[in-house]
């Protein structure tokens, strides 16, 4: 698993987790990937992404941010991504996704640091869902499979899919979450949540080096190749520092607060 590298490095001062204000939405927009829908014309996007240890690592080669709005049947997460060259190998539901380039989701609704949700989604759509009891660094487990069955999402391509004869300019996600399934998650808290309400989340974006041989994409180092032990070859983007390169440290997500 991505970051078990780290897991048992001491967990470096960091900023505080930020804070978003996630409004309430009486109409839910579309899922098929494209922002222009209405529903999210009036809702603010997140700071841009940095590195996952912080600030004061190298800056993004490339944007990535995301936005967030709650209705009456759960919460809807939208994301964009700049990208020059989109691409995509995994088709099989439940793959390890971040074995592409990917953009995650980490969900732990009462901040407990247990039993909480991961999911994460390539340029195909091709999707990965995880329950963890605890973090693996405490000895968690992952459960994989189909963890939110209501669970909705698509992908829209601004350029062309696996094509490296041109440049495009991104891509990006739509992911709807419903209370009904999120209420195993949520611990003592509503789900649906209340206005005021506070949960915890945080967004990756993980993104490869490639090389383009025989006219395709080819990821560095290609797919199935043994990684050097403490190495990380790809870059990992996150909306709330962790200050470690590890997402499984949930103190550290950042704050989603529920406003009317």
């Amino acid at each position: 698993m991505r970051f078990l590298l780290s897991l048992f490095l001491p967990v470096l001062a960091t900023a505080e987790p930020l804070t978003y204000e996630c409004r309430f939405s009486e109409t839910a927009p579309k899922v098929d990937g494209d922002l222009s829908d209405p529903a999210w014309e009036k809702i603010a996007w997140t700071s841009d992404f940095i590195d996952i240890q912080g600030k004061d690592h190298a800056k993004p080669r490339y944007r990535t941010r995301a936005k967030m709005l709650w209705t009456a049947e759960g919460l809807h997460v939208a994301a964009e991504m700049e990208e020059p060259h989109v691409w995509g190998t995994l088709t099989e539901k439940n793959s390890i996704i971040f074995h592409d380039n990917d953009f995650e989701i980490f969900l732990d609704p009462d901040g407990d640091t247990l039993n909480y949700y991961e999911f994460e989604i390539n340029a195909l759509a091709t999707i990965w869902e995880l329950t963890l009891d605890k973090p693996y660094s405490k000895g968690g487990t992952a459960v994989h499979g189909t963890n939110l069955p209501g669970l909705k999402s698509a992908v829209k391509i601004d350029g062309t899919l696996n094509d490296p004869s041109d440049h495009d300019t991104g891509w990006s996600v739509e992911i709807f979450l419903p209370w009904k399934d999120l209420a195993k998650h949520s611990g003592q808290l509503a789900s649906p949540p209340n206005a005021g309400d506070t949960w915890r989340i945080n967004f990756s974006r993980v993104q490869w080096v490639h090389a383009v041989k025989d006219g395709k994409y080819v990821r560095i180092p290609e797919h199935g190749a043994k990684i050097q032990e403490g190495s990380h070859p790809e870059d990992n983007w996150v909306w709330s520092p962790q200050g470690v390169i590890n997402m499984h440290v949930p103190e550290q997500w950042g704050r989603l607060v529920f406003v009317k």
